[in-house]
């Protein structure tokens, strides 16, 4: 499975942990950014781990601001992309049972390394339930190609 993985500086520190955690479990993780913790603005990195996914350069997505609403909004805006801002257990695991998310946004400023360690492990290891969730993903779909035409 092919991640992408960026942050702006509030998310930089937990980046960097979930970058180790990634390496452990053998998982291929790009780091597009950014590099240290100086002040940046989150859209020029979520624009770049959400293009990936778009286009189908990466498999999955994670997303690092302060809260992670920021990185949500704007990842969101690509064609194909399901970002999920998740805080807990359960939203992890219904961000890709439920609703497919091929990418997870945490918060820098709200989950410490352990907690956002144990949030990607369980997205990453649960598995979409298909079934009545299809016709609600197809309805996002036929919004996206409404308003992408």
């Amino acid at each position: 499975m092919k991640i992408v993985i960026a942050s702006d500086h509030g998310g930089f520190a937990l980046k960097q942990a979930l970058i180790e955690f990634l390496k452990t479990q053998n998982l291929q993780a790009s780091d597009l950014g950014t590099n240290n913790d100086d002040s940046v603005d989150y859209p020029d990195f979520a624009i770049l781990v959400a293009k990936k996914v778009s286009q189908g350069h990466a498999d999955a997505g994670i997303l690092i601001c302060g809260t992670g609403i920021g990185m949500s909004i704007v990842a969101n805006k690509f064609r194909g992309v399901r970002a999920a801002v998740v805080m807990d257990a359960y939203t992890a695991q219904m961000a890709k049972e439920h609703n497919n998310a091929n990418v997870i946004c945490l918060g820098g400023r709200i989950v410490d390394g352990k907690k956002a360690i144990e949030l990607v492990r369980l997205w990453l290891k649960s598995s979409y339930e298909a079934g009545r969730h299809n016709q609600r993903l197809g309805k996002i779909a036929a919004v996206e190609k409404e308003n992408f035409k």
